[in-house]
Formats: C-alpha cells, sequence, structure tokens
C-alpha cells in the first residue's frame, strides 16, 4: 500500500483552507493551483504575468524537490490566467522550464483568484519512475 506524504508550503492559505502544496502517493505527485505568493506573504510581481508565472515555478518546483520529484517527472500542468489573451507571457516562463520536458499543457481564462493582484495560477501532476 502507497503512503501519503502532504508537502507545504508556508502559505499563509494552508492551514485556513485546509490543503498543502503538493501530495505524493506512491509514483504520482500532485501540486496544487500555485499563486504567486512572496516569502513576505504578498504578492509577487504585480501586474506582470510573466513574473508571477516564474514565481510560481519556483514554489511548485520546491514542492516537486520535497516531495522527491523534478520539473523532469512533470508530465500535466494546467495554467490559469484572468485573462487569456495574455497568455504568452505566462508561457514564456513555461517554455523556459519545460521545453525539453514539454508536458501536457492546458491554458484556460478564469474569472478571478483569492487575492485580485494574481493574474496566474499554476497546477503540476508528476509521475515518477518506478
Amino acid at each position: 500500500m502507497s503512503t501519503r506524504e502532504n508537502i507545504a508550503s508556508g502559505s499563509p492559505l494552508e492551514p485556513e483552507i485546509g490543503f498543502c502544496r503538493a501530495v505524493r502517493k506512491g509514483r504520482h505527485v500532485v501540486v496544487a493551483g500555485t499563486a504567486p505568493i512572496g516569502e513576505d506573504g504578498g504578492t509577487v510581481g504585480r501586474g506582470d504575468v510573466y513574473a508571477q508565472t516564474v514565481r510560481i515555478l519556483d514554489i511548485a518546483e520546491a514542492a516537486l524537490v520535497r516531495a522527491g520529484a523534478s520539473l523532469a517527472d512533470v508530465v500535466r500542468t494546467r495554467v490559469m490566467l484572468t485573462d487569456v489573451t495574455v497568455w504568452k507571457d505566462a508561457a514564456r516562463a513555461h517554455g523556459e522550464r519545460f521545453a525539453d520536458i514539454r508536458p501536457v499543457t492546458t491554458f484556460v481564462e478564469v474569472s478571478r483568484f483569492i487575492d485580485p493582484d494574481w493574474l496566474v495560477e499554476l497546477e503540476l501532476d508528476a509521475v515518477l519512475d518506478a
């Protein structure tokens, strides 16, 4: 039977909402919708989708590493934007990390996030080798 490992990131929203940044169960690692939250709890890159996406990927990558995974193990990403017309800004940051890995990826527009300064969130799914 696979054990479950919860990976927290220190987000102030984790205990309030009752979630963790990532969960590893067996070979699978799932990273929750991740926002551009800085070390101080504020939004990183206000008004800048590229900067926010870079921050999000930093947070997500750290969670993967803590779960024993890496970006190379990512098989799916979901990019959610409040304005899909700026998708290329998020895609540039995504491509910088995933150009050689090439997970399946979906870009969608959402009406808003919890914090109105967040322009983008990402989710990642990874599968480790047996």
